[in-house]
């Protein structure tokens, strides 16, 4: 009996524990993180990836377009609430400037992220659309250059001139990613 109280309040206190290090460590759902006013005249780094094709993508191909570079993955809970978000900006905006690009972050590859991209359909408006963004494969070092990747879905905003001007982590609402694109327009 003394054995089963012992086990019972040590689970309670990991518990407690876990519970504790969750709250203190999650950003609240209304907090953006923006880059610090000193840091938004940082150039973006420079990434050359590979997309579906193999063809290999550099950021600076998109200079003179507002981007919103998205670091997801196809297991991504979050990643996928946010998806017909980012199709929805994607036609909204297109012609004043603007794409997403998708940087997915799957250790597979393209073995997992292929097949997600062509069969998985997304409810954007009442409408079931594919992911019409451009999608790269990314790895770790790609995220480094951007001060490490704490999560995703994690999102840089870019200005048309190449510059870093917010850091979105983790899932915002769609009216906020909207607005600080519409800032940028």
């Amino acid at each position: 009996m003394k054995k089963i109280a012992i086990i019972v309040l040590t689970v309670a206190a990991l518990i407690g524990v876990t519970v504790y290090a969750d709250r203190a460590t999650r950003l609240s759902n209304n907090r953006k993180v923006a880059l610090r006013a000193d840091a938004q005249e940082k150039p973006a780094p420079e990434i050359r990836l590979k997309d579906l094709n193999g063809k290999e993508v550099s950021l600076a191909d998109y200079k003179g377009k507002v981007v919103l570079l998205n670091f997801w993955a196809t297991w991504c809970d979050p990643c996928r609430v946010e998806i017909p978000w980012l199709i929805d900006l994607q036609a909204k905006y297109a012609s004043r400037g603007f794409t997403v690009v998708g940087v997915a972050m799957d250790e597979e590859g393209k073995s997992v992220v292929a097949p997600f991209i062509e069969k998985e359909r997304f409810d954007v408006n009442g409408k079931q659309l594919p992911m019409d963004y451009p999608i790269l494969l990314g790895d770790d070092e790609a995220g480094e250059k951007f001060g490490g990747i704490l999560g995703y879905p994690t999102s840089f905003l870019i200005s048309r001139n190449g510059k870093q001007v917010m850091k979105i982590q983790g899932l915002r609402s769609y009216d906020e990613i909207a607005k600080a694109i519409e800032d940028q327009l």
